[in-house]
This record gives structure tokens, sequence and C-alpha cells, in this order.
């Protein structure tokens, strides 16, 4: 206890100081915490899965962030979230860090080729999948993270694990909040929320958020330091209605805004730019859901969701990272070449889940079972317009997805300790691709997935598990022109997860634990490979990005977190992720002696939070991740980082203030990288490297009311 006394008693510049100096090592072993110091840790409820279930039941690894943990962490967007969850990993590329990877899966980056992601993404119900721009934290009352295929609840989609964000829903009596928070690079956010009744069994929340930041690039050229700015806004209304004594209705309006800049990359590797014509990543979405849950019948309940999304993204950048003068007076003069990339995106989600809920057990050989049964449609229309300079005409692309599935699963007591669940998604998806370059593609498959899983209770308030499950990603096409037939085409990737894990709560409630050990085997790798070829009218080259198939592969390792309030005062909160990776592949013999992409081997983060006073309380956190290869194409490589993370809380009635900084040791961190060409005509077109640099030392201070 002391060593957080000490902390605590020094002025606040002494205080920063002491923490960059000296504190890294007292935060690993005093430990940190998410959540506030009681008597007890409090229970939390995963609603991601069939049925509601307690974290301590979830039949999976999973991560659960609060709203105390977004608040502590001042996050605007799920990117600020991800590196506390273990193995779980994002690339840049962009704006935000919308290309997630868990347990060393998922893509790194989307130009014109269409993709079929890997790790599924729902707000609310809402399928965002693969746009993660709108995944703000607006009005967020929790953020779940499964690790592991989901086969059987979300499909083709979800090979890696899905996200779920849940926001606040309506309550009969009226809170809401408001607040404001301002930082360094010229941050300010503004968040509202207001919920309550309107009549009788109709209740509802509307909430709003603006977020705003110049970014931390700035453009010597240009003389900006906004040419990298962060500009979205976000709003959502949920409006709850008893129907009838049968019948609820919940409606969901989600609407987001995001106008970013881009300009991320430097000749010189470093937050200093000379783009001309910096780049944008915009994503405007509207989205709807519509849920009911019919209880008329004694055995079951009739559970419906349906969702529409549309999204208009555009993402753009200059693609020399220069202005056309650069070498005016130089020995490189005429080396250099002028060009900008931009893609223009319309997409269209539509889905519709209906499924039967049991509400009684059945009985199933002698033994008490629940069971779910569902269908589920979803379809998908994304057009593609590019803008690029060396084309002779804009390139243009349709690529339509329809999935349409079953699925079921059957939780039979084995006994009082021991229970069987059972779950199986069969998936019928059709796709069709066509573009301006004549390249043209359908596909009509048929896919499976589920799981085996074995549950046995320790306790009331412990389990352990174990299970087998199968997920699947579709296969696709490549919509690169100059890439020969056999290229151009890729299969569906399968994968077998086997995994076992402990979860529990001790020491009367006050050690929540889990741990979980898994091995998975995955059959015919959709690996993403570049062409690098040399461009006749320049002297730079270009890009061809392309899928291909490797033989098989293996990820494995261990995820333990845990939350420990150990004093009335002090409570302790850690995770650890550890990874290995593997290829066996005759692509490549490089790729069998290495890492796969953005896997790190371990990830870590660890800490504490001090009740100094009945209204004041510290938090100290740290970070860290192993270095890990940038892409599968290069053996580039990010850099292991620590960052060291704190925030300050005086808290009086319904009023909350924050002092909070992240990264204070302002340590550098790649969040996206590229090897294996040149693009500086001062070095005359030499190979080397380039990074994107994620965020430095941001601090601010954040006032709230609740009520």
């Amino acid at each position: 206890m002391n060593c957080y006394r000490t902390m605590f008693d020094k002025t606040e510049t002494n205080y920063i100081g002491t923490l960059v100096k000296n504190l890294s090592l007292t935060t690993l072993i005093c430990g940190s915490s998410l959540a506030a110091a009681d008597s007890a840790i409090e229970e939390v409820i995963v609603t991601s899965g069939f049925r509601d279930a307690t974290l301590t039941e979830t039949l999976a690894s999973a991560t659960v962030f609060n709203s105390e943990t977004i608040a502590q962490r001042q996050a605007q967007h799920l990117e600020q979230l991800l590196n506390l969850a273990p193995n779980v990993n994002f690339s840049s590329g962009a704006s935000r860090g919308r290309f997630i990877q868990i347990r060393g899966i998922g893509e790194r980056s989307q130009f014109i080729e269409p993709l079929n992601p890997s790790v599924g993404m729902l707000v609310d119900g809402i399928d965002f999948t693969g746009i993660a721009g709108a995944a703000t934290t607006m009005d967020i009352k929790q953020v779940e993270i499964l690790r592991g295929p989901q086969g059987t609840l979300y499909g083709a989609n979800a090979l890696a694990g899905l996200i779920n964000l849940a926001s606040n829903q309506p309550t009969e009596q009226t809170e809401g909040g408001f607040s404001v928070t301002v930082g360094n690079h010229n941050s300010q956010t503004v968040v509202g929320a207001l919920g309550g009744s309107l009549a009788r069994d109709v209740n509802y929340r509307v909430a709003a958020q603006s977020h705003t930041s110049d970014g931390y690039i700035t453009n010597d050229f240009l003389k900006r330091y906004d040419t990298d700015n962060i500009d979205e806004l976000s709003f959502r209304s949920i409006f709850d209605w008893q129907a009838s004594d049968n019948l609820a209705l919940k409606l969901t309006a989600f609407h987001v805004d995001a106008d970013n800049g881009y300009d991320g990359f430097s000749l010189d590797n470093t937050r200093y730019t000379l783009s001309d014509k910096p780049g944008h990543d915009r994503q405007k979405s509207t989205a709807f859901a519509l849920q009911s849950t019919w209880e008329g019948n004694q055995q079951f309940n009739v559970v419906s969701l349906i969702s529409f999304a549309d999204s208009d993204l555009e993402y753009g950048y200059d693609e020399d990272w220069a202005f056309p003068a650069i070498c005016a007076g130089q020995d490189c003069e005429g080396w250099e070449y002028n060009s900008e990339d931009n893609y223009i995106r319309d997409r269209d989600n539509a889905s519709v889940d209906l499924k039967l809920v049991s509400t009684q057990s059945v009985d199933v050989l002698g033994k008490n079972a629940d069971w779910v049964l569902g269908i589920y449609s979803r379809d998908q229309d994304e057009l593609l317009l590019r803008q690029y300079t060396y084309l002779e005409s804009d390139f243009t692309s349709s690529f339509n997805t329809t999935n349409k599935a079953m699925y079921g699963q059957l939780d039979t007591e084995l006994s009082a300790l021991l229970t069987l669940v059972t779950g199986l998604r069969l998936e019928n998806r059709r796709a069709g691709y066509s573009d301006s370059d004549a390249v043209a593609h359908r596909v009509n498959e048929n896919l499976w997935g589920g799981r085996v899983a074995l549950q046995s209770k320790i306790s009331n308030q412990a389990m352990i598990y174990g299970l087998i499950s199968r997920g699947y990603k579709a296969g696709g096409v490549n919509s690169n022109s100059s890439l020969s037939a056999k290229d151009r085409e890729f299969g569906t990737e399968l994968m077998w997860n086997f995994e076992t894990g402990l979860k529990g709560t001790w020491l009367e409630s006050r050690l929540n634990t889990q741990i979980s050990v898994f091995y998975q085997q995955r059959k015919d790798i959709q690996i993403k490979q570049s062409l690098v070829q040399s461009r006749e009218d320049s002297n730079a080259s270009d890009f061809t990005d392309y899928f291909g198939n490797a033989a098989k592969g293996s990820n494995y390792g261990l995820e333990i977190e845990f939350n420990w309030l150990a004093s009335e005062m002090l409570s302790v909160f850690g995770s650890l992720g550890w990874l290995e990776t593997k290829y066996d592949t005759p692509l490549s013999l490089t790729l069998d002696t290495r890492q796969q992409a953005h896997a790190p081997s371990y990830q870590f983060a660890i800490g504490s939070t001090l009740e100094v006073s009945e209204n004041l309380r510290l938090t100290v956190d740290l970070e860290g991740k192993d270095e890990f290869f940038l892409s599968s194409s290069h053996n580039e490589q990010s850099k292991a980082y620590e960052l060291l993370n704190a925030n300050l809380t005086y808290r009086l009635s319904h009023w909350t203030v924050s002092l909070w900084g992240r990264n204070l040791t302002d340590e550098e961190v790649v969040v996206r990288g590229f090897g294996g060409f040149g693009n500086d005509p001062r070095k005359f077109y030499e190979t080397e490297a380039y990074y994107q640099l994620g965020e430095p030392r941001t601090f601010g201070v954040s006032g709230k009311y609740d009520f």
C-alpha cells in the first residue's frame, strides 16, 4: 500500500515524471484494476450468446470491458481498448484500427479486392463486420470479445472470433449524463445521453457524441497540424415497448459520420510528412434494428432481430507521400512521381435472425436439455469506385453475397455438475463479383460449423470446460486482372479449435479468474501476398495485392485474465496472452520459418486502482506487446513496447472530474508497415521499410455529470 501513497504524494508535474522514470516496475508488482474496489466483484453478464449468461458460465475465452473501463481509458473508439484483451491485435493503414486480429487471425488492409472478414463485429445486433470505423464507444455499456471460431453463433465471418458492442438500454427511471473532455493535439469530446419513460410500457434512450482532434501528424510542406485529424459524430436512439403481456419490441436507430484525415506515412518514418494532397478516411453509416421477443408459448420464446445498415465509405491517400517539386534542383530531379489513390464504397447490409429459445427443459435420453433452433439470412451489396492517377478510366466493381443458415444448440444436463453442449450451423453462401476489367466470379457453396463442449462445475462459482469447435471462412476472388488464372481464385479456409479453460470467482467473490489453453489447426489458410512491379510510366512501383491458400498452419497459446479486490482501497487487474503461430506451406519456405503476421508472441496488461479517499481514485496500468511481423509478404516487424497509462478521478455527488494520460512515456508504436519497395525519389527509390506510427503521449481532463 505504501508504494501508492508515495505515488500520490507527488505534485502533478513530478507525479507524471515519476511515473515516466520509476513506476513501470512498481506498476507490475502492484497490479491494475479496471473496476471499483468494493466488497465483491460485480457479476458480468455476456449478451452475445443465444442466452444471456454470466462470464463464468460462458463456454469461450471471453473478455468484457464495462463502461467504467471505457471511461477510465478515455476511449472514444474500440481501437483504444483492444490492447487490454489477450491475443487481440489490430492493423491501421487508415485513421483508425479498422482491421482486427484475434489469436493471430484476421485481415490487415483492404484496397480493391472484395473482402471476407475473419472477425465478426456487431453494434447492438447490427452487423458492421469489416468496417470497424463505426465502432465508437458512445454510451456503450460493455464490449464483449469472444475468441475462437463462432461457427454456430455467427457463421462465415467469425472464423477468428466475434466482437459485440452493447449500448446502455432504456429504463423507466429518468437518467442520463453529459460529459466534456479536452486534451492535447486539440482533442475535444462532447457526449450526452438521456433516457426514461415516454408512456406506460414505452421507454427510450438517446445519445450523441462528437469527437474531434488534430491528430498526431505535422505536415511540413503544407505547414498544417491537422492533416491526420479525427472528426467523428455519432447518434443512437433506442425505444423499448412492452406491446402486450407476451410481446416486447425494441427499435434501435444508429448513425455515425466520420470525416477523418489520413496522412499517416512519412518518407522519413517520422510524424512529419510532406504530402501535398493529404488523404481522408470517411464513413457515413445509418442503421436500424428491430428486435422482438414473444413469450406466448409455455415451452419456448420466439426471438427475432431484423437489421439494416447503409454505409458510404471513402478512403484515399497521397500515394507518393510528397510534393511534385521535392527533387527540384537536386540530383534526383526527374525521378519523382505524383499520384493519388481513392476508393469509394457503398455497402448495404440486411439481415434477419429468427430463433426459438426453450424456456422449459425437454427430455433427451432421460436427461434434461435446453435448446435453441434458428434460421438466418444475410444479404450484402457492395459497389466500389476506384479513382487512381495512373488508370485511364475509373475502376468499378460489384460484390454481392447472400448467406442463409439453419442452426441449433442443445445443452444437456448429464448430471448436477456436468453439462454437454452441442451446436451445429449449416450455411449456404452465394457470391457474385464483376468489375470493369471484365473479371467475373460466382460461387455457391455449402458450409458447416459447430462445437461440442463439456462443462463441469467445481462449485457454484467455478467451472472447467473443454470444447472442440469448427469454423470456416468463405473463399473468393482476386480482382486484379493482371494476375494469372491460377492466382485469380482462392478457396474456403477451415479451422478446428481445441480449447480447455477454468473460470471462477474465489476468495468470497473478491477474485475472478479466467484461464484458457487452445490449439487451432488451420487448413487452406488465406494468405494475403503482394507483387511489386515496376511502373512503365514512372520510376515508382505498383502493388498487386492478392489472396492465396497455404496448405495449413497452427495457432496455439494461453490466455489469462484476473480481477482481484485486494482490499477496500485497492483493486488489481491483469491479463496475459501467449501465442505461437506456424505456417506449413509449400508456397514459401520463408513463411515456414516464422510466425504468422500480426501475431505477437505475448501481450499483457497489468496495474492497479487505489481508492485514495472516499472521493479520490488513482489508476495506473501498463500494457505491452511483443514484436510481430507486419505482413506475410515481407519480413518487416514492429517493435516490442510497453505503454504506461494513468487516471486520477475525483467524484462528488453526481459530478466526476478526471485527469488522464495514455502512453505517458511517449513510446513509438507501429500500427501498420510495408517493406520491399521504395517510395523516396531523394534516395532514387531505394528499397526500404515504411511504418505508420500509432498514438503518442496523450493527456487531458474530463468532466462529467450523471443523473
